[in-house]
């Protein structure tokens, strides 16, 4: 109670330097205390007093007259709310279609599939479709045939073709001589379910009811896509692949395959990807589908016929842009350049490499299906080779296919296993098991350690789940050192885990910072040194 009046009188006592008196039934403690404070404020008064008298007094005179300095312009956000504008009077104008782009990127050949695909978190795809393009001859046995995989983002549109002569996204690597070579090999590339360049995804129409998927498409993994890949290849009569190849996503999808398709596979080329996401990457993709979640013209993903969301969709491009270049590569692109160091300072884009970040948001923004981005991401989320991972989907699958027939054409039975939920409690740290939690110092100097010396031993989880399946395939596995995204210790880890497997066929190529400074987009720019790889392991 003490406490309390002492309180309650310094309170009072520091008001004294506004004009207040303190209470007069103060006890002696308080007094002193209030004693005290009228020596400080008797000090502070003669100062503080005149100047605040002084500024008061300004702020009354400036109150009538006009602001101190203009409001900033935003021509950055007036852009963003005259294509809103543009695109809400689209949608008026089209009860059917709406405002969002077609999302196609040229003639494709399209494999339409009426056998049901059963999906691990429980999904049902009755049927579907693979958009696919094909450069090269198959030979008469199709043993020449190989399965290239795209990225996230990317479509079937590796290289062009006669239906398509747009230059493709791996142009220089794809025909006569070069990484895949067309005289020797039959190359295909699909578009993977869940995308939206012609193969089945969100934006597809759903056979059951005539209205497009939306959120209503089931969650997928890597291992779905592959399976509906492979359809494809039961489709064209292709029984065993001469080599799987693919670069981020598509590395990860190329694993897949060998794991998923032992029997069916002779090679396997993994570029800047790995066996498991790690937790850097899965925080990126979380927080652009977050960017895209938040955006008021999402609508729980129901924005089909309406304005798609273009702003949170240009916001997860740029997060994404920042994680596929390489600092060092920006310091010599862009340093501390300004787009007009004649014009001041902006709060929209304004240093050179936030104009970059700008431009490949916008040529993004309405060029990909919102919702593919959100299904495909997770997808990489969610991937784990380890075989602890592959023996609970196992058991997963086995008890979805026991409780529903594949051929049913109801999807109210497996609607709440379609679902991810909040976990019951909130955030907590949580040790990795049978392990001690590290502190960060700890951590730090481990990292550091890995990546200074020897390949990191991989867990045991991991060899076990790759050797299972790839213990005498040959594998090329390539890394940047420059990557941030997917860093290079990543496909040691996955090199190293193949090795511990006891696969002697293993090839394993790191790229310096002095080979290449353009970090993950490695994999789409360095003819020599990634295509060069690629070409000789092939053979």
């Amino acid at each position: 109670m003490k406490t309390q009046r002492m309180t309650s009188t310094v309170r009072q006592g520091s008001t004294l330097l506004l004009g207040r008196p303190a209470l007069s039934n103060a006890s002696p403690a308080s007094v002193r205390c209030t004693t005290a404070a009228h020596r400080v404020n008797a000090g502070l008064q003669s100062v503080v007093r005149p100047s605040t008298s002084r500024q008061l007094h300004g702020h009354a005179a400036r109150r009538s007259g006009a602001p101190s300095n203009p409001a900033i312009k935003f021509p950055c956000l007036d852009a963003l709310e005259t294509r809103s504008a543009t695109l809400q009077q689209q949608a008026a104008r089209s009860d059917q279609s709406g405002p969002e782009p077609s999302y196609t990127v040229g003639a494709t050949k399209t494999f339409h599939c009426d056998e049901p695909l059963l999906l691990d978190h429980g999904g049902r795809l009755h049927e579907f479709d693979i958009a696919y393009e094909t450069w090269g001859q198959m030979n008469a046995d199709r043993s020449n045939v190989i399965l290239l995989h795209t990225g996230l983002s990317a479509s079937s549109h590796a290289h062009s073709t006669p239906e398509n002569p747009q230059p493709g996204w791996w142009e220089k690597f794809i025909g006569p001589g070069l990484a895949l070579d067309t005289n020797k090999y039959f190359v295909i590339c699909t578009n993977v379910i869940g995308g939206c360049y012609g193969s089945t995804g969100p934006s597809s129409i759903d056979p059951s009811d005539g209205k497009r998927y939306a959120t209503r498409f089931p969650i997928l993994t890597i291992q779905d896509m592959v399976r509906a890949q492979f359809r494809l290849l039961d489709h064209l009569s292709v029984s065993k692949l001469y080599a799987s190849v693919g670069s981020s996503m598509g590395g990860m999808q190329s694993l897949a395959a060998g794991v998923e398709f032992p029997s069916r596979v002779r090679r396997i080329v993994s570029i800047s990807a790995c066996a498991r996401s790690h937790p850097y990457s899965i925080a990126m993709r979380y927080v652009q589908r977050k960017a895209i979640l938040n955006d008021p013209n999402w609508n729980r993903g129901f924005y089909y016929g309406r304005v798609p969301p273009h702003v949170g969709m240009k916001l997860a491009r740029e997060i994404a842009t920042i994680t596929y270049r390489s600092g060092p590569e920006w310091e010599q692109r862009f340093g501390r350049r300004r787009a007009d160091a004649s014009k001041p300072p902006a709060l929209c884009p304004d240093f050179l490499v936030e104009t970059y970040l700008d431009h490949a948001g916008e040529k993004f923004c309405l060029t990909y299906d919102p919702n593919s981005l959100l299904y495909v991401s997770k997808a990489m989320d969610l991937f784990d080779l380890g075989r602890e991972n592959q023996l609970a989907t196992a058991a997963r699958r086995q008890s979805f296919m026991s409780s529903s027939s594949a051929s049913s054409t109801s999807t109210s039975d497996n609607a709440a296993t379609c679902n991810l939920t909040l976990p019951d409690k909130p955030y907590e740290e949580q040790p990795q098991p049978g392990s001690p939690m590290l502190s960060s110092l700890q951590t730090e100097a481990a990292l550091s350690a890995n990546d200074r010396s020897a390949p990191p031993k991989p867990p045991a989880d991991l060899v076990e789940g790759l050797g299972a399946a790839l213990r005498e395939h040959p594998v090329l596995v390539m890394g940047v050192a420059s990557d941030i995204l997917f860093p290079a210790w990543q496909q040691r880890e996955v090199a190293e885990a193949l090795k511990q497997a006891g696969n002697p066929r293993v090839s394993h190529y790191e790229l310096s910072e002095a080979q290449s400074l353009f970090g993950h987009d490695t994999f789409l720019l360095d003819v020599e040194n990634v295509g060069g790889a690629v070409r000789s392991f092939l053979g």
